[in-house]
């Protein structure tokens, strides 16, 4: 199975200013972004990314540099502190559904395939604050609202069980999947952040094979982290063997959407940064194809944790010690 295309955080190329003297609007970050090897995509987040510009301006950057774009991401600015689709005010739920389906026409007028929505300020900080119940049908009917707005489009939904709010409505695969059986729409998926599972304590893997079963993969924003925060850090650097499961099970599954790193750059050099994450990426996937498949799958149906040990490792091993797979 060939490398999805590969798409990088336009955020990131504001990191390390003095590396790229040249303006860092919405075109120089395309242009930054355009000097990685081997990148295919950017996602922008809406309405961030776009206030001000026209749509030829975007799409003029991404042609002279041949990009196009993943996703349009959604971020809900300071006015839905107290939710976007759950906030108490319907104007503002009803705002944050008219937001949505602007980043779709974006995303239309762009070519991409899918609007992300994180949920971010959904949720809450204290016991009694909320009433659950009302939370969930929210959420529920907000994403039916977007879904039959946009049917042309994928609508993703990004889970994390906590920040900036201490609770999501919707904050693991599990939920997210009994969230999607609600809003009762083909073009709503989940949308898997590494570091948002393994902030949920999940394993990557497991979240991804449990949605792609129900045919709702629609996106995977790999990174790293330790698994308290969203630590956004390079393909790999913490997680090496998980990291290798989730490829193998996305091969495995046939998973055929863009992957996007979702990472963070501060000291790093955003243009290295990128290549080495498309660099990891490529290990990974080279290491996954590699694998035995029968092998695992024998020493899967006797829970021969040993076996899979030994199998694994010999693929893992040279890519910590930075060997091409």
């Amino acid at each position: 199975m060939d490398l999805p295309a590969m798409s990088a955080r336009l955020n990131s190329m504001d990191s390390r200013p003095d590396l790229w003297p040249r303006a860092l609007d919405i075109a120089g970050r395309i242009r930054r972004a355009g000097t990685v090897p081997g990148l295919d995509l950017v996602d922008l987040n809406y309405p961030q990314h776009v206030n001000g510009v026209t749509r030829s301006t975007v799409a003029d950057a991404l042609a002279d540099v041949g990009l196009g774009v993943g996703a349009i991401n959604l971020r809900f600015g300071d006015e839905f502190l107290a939710g976007a689709f759950t906030n108490p005010e319907a104007t503002l739920r009803r705002r944050a559904r008219e937001l949505t389906i602007e980043a779709g026409e974006w995303a239309l007028a762009l070519g991409a395939k899918q609007v992300v929505v994180w949920p971010g300020q959904d949720g809450y900080d204290y016991p009694f604050q909320a009433d659950y119940q009302a939370l969930w049908s929210q959420t529920v009917e907000s994403f039916q609202h977007v879904a039959d707005a946009l049917p042309e489009l994928m609508i993703g939904l990004e889970y994390k069980p906590l920040d900036p709010r201490r609770y999501y409505v919707v904050g693991d695969m599990s939920t997210s999947l009994l969230c999607l059986r609600d809003v009762a729409r083909t073009n709503v998926g989940v949308v898997l952040d590494m570091a948002h599972s393994l902030m949920a304590r999940e394993n990557p893997a497991q979240a991804a094979a449990r949605a792609l079963q129900e045919e709702r993969l629609f996106g995977i924003h790999l990174n790293d982290a330790y698994g308290m925060a969203d630590d956004g850090l390079i393909v790999g650097s913490v997680h090496p063997v998980q990291t290798l499961e989730l490829v193998w099970t996305l091969q495995r599954r046939g998973y055929a959407e863009h992957i996007y790193f979702d990472t963070f750059p501060v000291r790093e050099d955003p243009v290295a940064e990128c290549a080495r994450n498309i660099e990891m990426l490529s290990r990974f996937w080279r290491a996954a194809a590699a694998l035995d498949a029968s092998d695992i799958v024998d020493a899967q149906a006797s829970h021969d944790a040993l076996r899979v040990h030994v199998l694994v490792q010999d693929a893992a091993l040279p890519l910590t010690r930075g060997q091409s797979a």
